[in-house]
């Protein structure tokens, strides 16, 4: 299969391209490079510097054909989104139906990459993809937009694009500057000898999946026979304080944080229910939380 990932120089992308070149594909990755790195791409995948607000994406897409294009590229961070709501809505939104478009030149399916606990917002059990959405952020309200703009493509279009809505991942690859790698930051920090700092009263609960259970959501969700919804994630909250606890004592630390005021956006508690993706995609998340944080630990050199 001929497939493009936007944003496969970052953190999730860089592990969906390897696991596609690993089962033989052809893979074209288009990226800006603004926070995914070259280093992360294996050699026999093609960049394509480009950014998927740019013209030049249906262009492209128009001459490779992929198949498939996995779009991940995005601006993924909150408070980014609450400072700067109009870039956030640029890439996400107008990003967004640029790939469609681009899509439709090439006559490819779209798998898009929303967020689960941003989409949904404050949730009192594991949310389901009926629930109704309650965005509590800019960066939520795009990432929706763009799942309206899919559904709206395969109304319009007749297209068969799928929306993989993902809980809170981490592995290795991710950025420590990002807001939404916690486990990055905590394992980076303890790595360096540096303090840790929690947010708020470390009572706020995430969904965490290992970013190799993403990857082999995504691939299932390419190869599922129709559209629609499904939640990437475990089902299984943990909190952020018990997050913590857990890096250090995968780091061999007695390590305790620092809190901090809780930041504008932030959710108290996310977790997506995985039951449909276990239906009908036949997926599920293999890796334990104690296991996934050792395999970060240990890319951490």
């Amino acid at each position: 299969m001929r497939a493009m990932v936007t944003g496969g120089a970052g953190f999730i992308g860089s592990h969906l391209v390897d696991a596609l070149l690993a089962r033989g594909d052809d893979v074209h990755v288009l990226d800006n490079l603004s926070t995914g790195s070259g280093a992360n791409l294996d050699s026999a995948a093609e960049l394509h510097e480009l950014d998927i607000c740019d013209e030049a994406v249906e262009e492209l897409a128009g001459r490779l054909r992929p198949e498939v294009v996995f779009h991940l590229a995005a601006q993924a961070d909150v408070g980014t989104s609450v400072e700067r709501p109009t870039f956030d809505a640029e890439v996400n939104v107008v990003g967004t139906v640029r790939v469609l478009e681009a899509a439709r030149a090439a006559d490819a399916r779209v798998v898009f990459t929303s967020s689960g606990g941003a989409v949904y917002g404050e949730c009192d059990r594991p949310a389901r993809e009926e629930d109704d959405p309650q965005p509590l952020s800019p960066y939520a309200a795009s990432k929706l937009a763009g799942e309206q703009y899919l559904a709206t493509w395969n109304r319009l279009h007749g297209a068969a694009h799928v929306i993989c809505r993902l809980a809170n991942v981490y592995g290795p690859r991710q950025l420590p500057s990002l807001e939404g790698g916690v486990v990055a930051i905590f394992l980076d920090r303890m790595r360096d000898g540096q303090d840790t700092e929690i947010f708020g009263d470390g009572d706020q609960t995430r969904d965490f999946v290992y970013v190799g259970d993403v990857v082999t959501g995504l691939l299932a969700a390419a190869a599922a026979p129709g559209g629609g919804i499904y939640n990437v994630g475990t089902g299984v909250a943990t909190a952020i304080r018990e997050l913590h606890r857990l890096c250090a004592q995968t780091a061999g630390l007695a390590q305790e944080p620092r809190f901090a005021a809780a930041r504008p956006g932030d959710l108290g508690h996310s977790v997506i229910d995985p039951a449909r993706a276990a239906q009908e995609l036949h997926w599920r998340a293999e890796t334990t939380l104690a296991a996934g944080l050792a395999n970060t630990w240990g890319a951490l050199g």
